[in-house]
């Protein structure tokens, strides 16, 4: 049996060696919070061990962001990120190199914190960091996110049981979604991503033309874009890796046409969003752009998310994700987008991924619109799968078929 030691740095060499792929030369961003230090050296070191070239760590601190959010005059969050910022992810994407997210923040972190506060920063990087955006979604980043437990985050979903014993808890729960319970973690890892590259090229072989949804408070039609490209089980770089940007991943996933989304989708996980928690929400769309929404808690924060530009308002992503999958069997709703997102059927609002279409590298942002392809500064994820989700797929002859039933795959 494994030692928690054990799991650790197999949990570790795993996100360097298989989500990351890291490659002799290149160097690493870690963004970590200062509670997840331990788990930051460990990577560090297994990043230096396959070859890493350098390893720089953002470090972040909850408590002093919400100390910004508060305090902070408004023009000043409005131009929260600086010159030197900037240039540093710049230069990071203009060598290809690798950048690492470990999320695991307290889901409601900014309560009380008025959200468009929190906007005027978010905004601000994405508007900013746009050069760096646009490669990463074109593959020229290899990036990835993970998850570790703090102690907000893990009382969250075990407010029942101690600290140390919640902290403890959610530990194993991640070790189980990362496959680090078995006995060969990365050989595991191999053969869950060959068995979700076998959906991909069953999706593509199909260029299904339309998604149809049915469920409890769904009734909801998607057009897939022309030139779309099912994606899952890893992502290709610009410079023939393959990474694997989130660790758990269930999904295969597309991209929508920006103007062919009608009907309304109701969200069966709660939602963790602008450091708040939006729950049991709805969004009706008409010619693919949200024209009327409702939450039952958190609407002002999903107001705000809406409202950060044009693009939040339409669809960049839909993914497929059986309810059967291992992280929804577990029964934990994790009040994090990486976990609730690998147990359901999502969609995304906000900026589509580009490689999730046919000839991505010669895609820009300026391309978008003309393409029908969505365009925003933001991307956020949200869970609508559930155990009685059916999707109807039509191709472009007008058959239909069974795609999900009983919210597995038909």
């Amino acid at each position: 049996m494994k030692s928690f030691e054990e799991k650790l740095d197999q949990y570790a060499e795993l996100v360097v060696k298989i989500g990351l792929n890291i490659q002799k030369g290149q160097r690493l961003l870690i963004n970590s919070s200062i509670e997840t230090a331990d788990f930051t050296r460990r990577l560090t070191k297994y990043a230096y061990e396959y070859g890493c070239k350098r390893v720089f760590v953002d470090w972040v601190d909850p408590g002093l962001n919400r100390i910004h959010y508060l305090n902070a005059a408004d023009e000043v969050l409005k131009d929260f990120i600086q010159p030197w910022e900037i240039d540093k992810f710049n230069s990071l994407a203009d060598q290809n190199d690798c950048m690492l997210y470990i999320a695991g923040t307290d889901p409601n972190a900014y309560a009380n914190i008025p959200p468009e506060r929190i906007m005027f920063v978010q905004k601000n990087g994405a508007e900013k960091l746009q050069t760096l955006s646009q490669k990463r979604l074109k593959g020229d980043v290899p990036w990835a996110i993970i998850g570790v437990p703090t102690e907000a985050w893990a009382m969250s979903i075990y407010p029942e049981l101690k600290k140390d014993e919640a902290v403890a808890a959610l530990w194993e729960a991640i070790f189980k979604t990362v496959r680090v319970d078995q006995p060969d973690p990365i050989a595991a890892w191999k053969e869950h991503s060959a068995t979700l590259i076998k959906k991909v090229d069953y999706l593509n072989e199909q260029k299904f033309k339309t998604l149809h949804y049915k469920s409890k408070g769904t009734d909801l039609t998607i057009e897939l874009h022309p030139d779309h490209k099912w994606i899952g089980g890893g992502h290709q770089s610009t410079f023939g890796t393959t990474y694997i940007p989130n660790l758990p991943t269930e999904e295969v996933f597309t991209t929508p046409y920006k103007f062919g989304v009608n009907g309304t989708v109701a969200s069966t996980k709660p939602l963790s969003a602008l450091g708040n928690l939006i729950e049991n929400f709805s969004l009706t769309f008409k010619d693919g752009k949200v024209v009327d929404f409702s939450a039952e808690k958190g609407y002002e924060t999903l107001k705000q998310l809406l409202s950060m530009d044009e693009g939040m308002l339409y669809l960049g992503e839909v993914a497929l994700v059986p309810h059967d999958s291992p992280i929804s069997k577990s029964g934990i709703i994790f009040n994090n987008t990486l976990f609730d997102e690998n147990a359901s059927c999502h969609l995304a609002i906000g900026n589509a991924i580009s490689m999730a279409l046919h000839d991505a590298k010669n895609i820009n942002f300026e391309d978008y619109e003309k393409k029908g392809i969505n365009h925003s500064n933001g991307h956020t994820d949200f869970m609508i799968g559930s155990a009685d989700l059916e999707i109807e797929a039509e191709y472009h002859d007008g058959r239909k078929v069974p795609l999900f039933k009983n919210g597995n795959w038909a």
